[in-house]
């Protein structure tokens, strides 16, 4: 436990929802505080992005009659929770994605809000932890009978896949497509090895999974005030990629607007009635899993399909990206819902605060 870490005597642990007094602005609107990972002039791209979304955020909060002010978290832990204490919001915004630039920390940001009582949008600690550590997510996904292709772990040493490849080298914790590139798809389980045992030393945050060749599909899910919504779906088409191009959404794709592969990976909303049935399954599975990981506020379930038509749930993102260009903005604008609208029901979906509306 570093210095930030110590346990003050400001520091006391939650033992249930804070029932604070709440800063009025000026024009006596409540004070939201839009939290977000702190970004320098060497920040990547896909971490720049959130700063995009606190913009859009912002702007959604003062329309529907909030007064918001953006706070960074960085690994000075304690700061931010000053920050946020003076500021007595009437709940946080979280678009934190990753604290000093890794995934890993991720759910420091909800783990700190519960333990200092503040009500917070978005999923919860435990289900933050759970879906960004990719192999966790892939045992929990397991044992809810939800598919999820084949995976073996590398924990410092050697593990040789007990499944035949095609692979695909993925990082346990990061977002984003961080990480992926053309050269992450293995053919050979040979060439996976040598490429495992060339990096010293050997790695414990990445995983080697069953590359699904086929479709890939993103389906996003918002709160209502009962079930959640499951928004229209979206297929990835690659436009014109070489036989030999493995067909994924690397980190090309998503950040680099000048490569091929971003320019070649095109959203679309459109799909044949033969397409029915599937998209139903992919609903329904998109369902079990936001109440296999107590999912709040919004999500977003990626899949392959393989050859035969099966679903194969790839990851669930937890918080996915909600800046205007971003799949799940694209999904709820096609279902007719404007992101003001998506900002209310994300925060109607606060379970802290709905327990202090209904005290």
């Amino acid at each position: 436990m570093g210095p930030a870490m110590k346990r003050t005597k400001r520091q006391i642990p939650f033992a249930g929802p804070r029932r604070c007094l709440v800063i009025m602005s000026r024009d006596n609107r409540p004070t939201v505080v839009v939290l977000h990972n702190q970004v320098g002039d060497e920040s990547a791209q896909d971490e720049l992005d959130v700063i995009t979304q606190v913009n859009v955020v912002s702007e959604a909060l003062a329309v529907l009659d909030y007064d918001p002010v953006s706070v960074p978290l960085a690994l000075d832990l304690q700061s931010a929770v000053d920050r946020i204490h003076s500021l007595k919001p009437a709940f946080v915004f979280n678009l934190v994605e990753s604290i000093a630039g890794t995934g890993r920390l991720i759910y420091f940001a909800p783990a700190l809000l519960d333990n200092s009582g503040h009500a917070y949008t978005g999923s919860g600690t435990d289900a933050m932890y759970l879906t960004t550590n990719k192999p966790l997510s892939k045992t929990v996904m397991n044992t809810h009978h939800i598919a999820t292709p084949a995976w073996t772990s590398f924990n410092g040493s050697i593990t040789e896949p007990g499944f035949d490849p095609p692979y695909i080298l993925k990082p346990a914790w990061e977002d984003a497509s961080v990480g992926l590139n053309t050269c992450s798809v293995f053919h050979k389980k040979t060439d996976l090895l040598v490429h495992i045992k060339n990096q010293q030393p050997i790695p414990g945050d990445w995983f080697a999974e069953a590359y699904i060749p086929g479709r890939e599909f993103n389906i996003s899910i918002l709160a209502t005030a009962g079930e959640p919504q499951v928004l229209p779906a979206a297929e990835i088409d690659f436009i014109d990629f070489p036989a030999d191009k493995p067909k994924i959404v690397d980190y090309k794709a998503k950040w680099e607007t000048d490569s091929f592969e971003y320019q070649h990976t095109v959203r679309r909303f459109d799909f044949p009635s033969t397409d029915n049935t599937l998209i139903a399954e992919l609903n329904e599975i998109t369902r079990r899993c936001w109440k296999a990981f107590n999912l709040n506020g919004y999500a977003r379930v990626d899949f392959r399909i393989d050859t035969d038509g099966k679903p194969w749930v790839l990851e669930i993102n937890a918080n996915p990206c909600i800046s205007p260009d971003s799949g799940f903005v694209a999904a709820a604008e096609r279902a007719g819902i404007d992101f003001n609208t998506v900002v209310r029901r994300i925060i109607d979906d606060i379970p802290q605060y709905r327990w202090l509306r209904e005290k």
